[in-house]
């Protein structure tokens, strides 16, 4: 059969390495481009990275539904993810090397930043789907890793509030980002 763009998605559901031959030639670029801007500093985990995404959407192509978003968002989205994990992955490493078994060179601080302003930046999009104040009440626990007790007495709001306020915003977020893959 033939992969063409009207059938190549429901090709690739039914594990067609051709669909994913069509798809590797068809998003191949934008994803390469994705996952080269985040890890541009660590060209030693680009490729990896990159082959990594092919095998999430490979494997996760059952999640994806048209009816949600597109397919090349739902593959940007996979992508930039990746990428995010790779610089976790990275930093992790280097975290816990044995600091006797290694020379310690200077602090890329640059690398920092970015990967720095990268996960800002996926914050600030997934908290984006939240009102103010329950960006708020997330922001103070989880980031300024404040007690429930403390956020309630900055904001003026019952303990019981907060939770309803907390389970609402972790569904909402839930639900803008049911395709990510675990």
């Amino acid at each position: 059969m033939k992969i063409t763009e009207s059938n190549y998605v429901e090709q690739l559901k039914k594990h067609d390495e051709k669909a994913l031959m069509y798809v590797i030639s068809e998003y191949g670029g934008m994803l390469n481009a994705i996952v080269c801007t985040r890890l541009r500093l660590l060209k030693d985990y680009q490729e990896e990275c990159l082959n990594d995404v092919f095998l999430g959407i490979w494997k996760n192509i059952g999640s994806f539904d048209m009816d949600k978003s597109s397919f090349r968002n739902w593959c940007a989205g996979i992508a930039r993810y990746k990428a995010l994990d790779f610089l976790r992955r990275y930093y992790r490493e280097i975290t816990f090397e044995n600091i006797d078994d290694i020379e310690i060179p200077k602090v890329d601080e640059e690398l920092e930043r970015i990967a720095e302003q990268e996960i800002s930046e996926e914050l600030e999009q997934m908290l984006d789907c939240l009102n103010e104040t329950d960006r708020a009440i997330f922001l103070k626990l989880y980031m300024e890793e404040k007690n429930l007790d403390e956020v309630s007495a900055e904001t003026g709001l019952k303990k019981e509030v907060i939770y309803n306020r907390l389970s609402r915003g972790k569904k909402r977020i839930r639900s803008m980002y049911e395709s990510r893959e675990v």
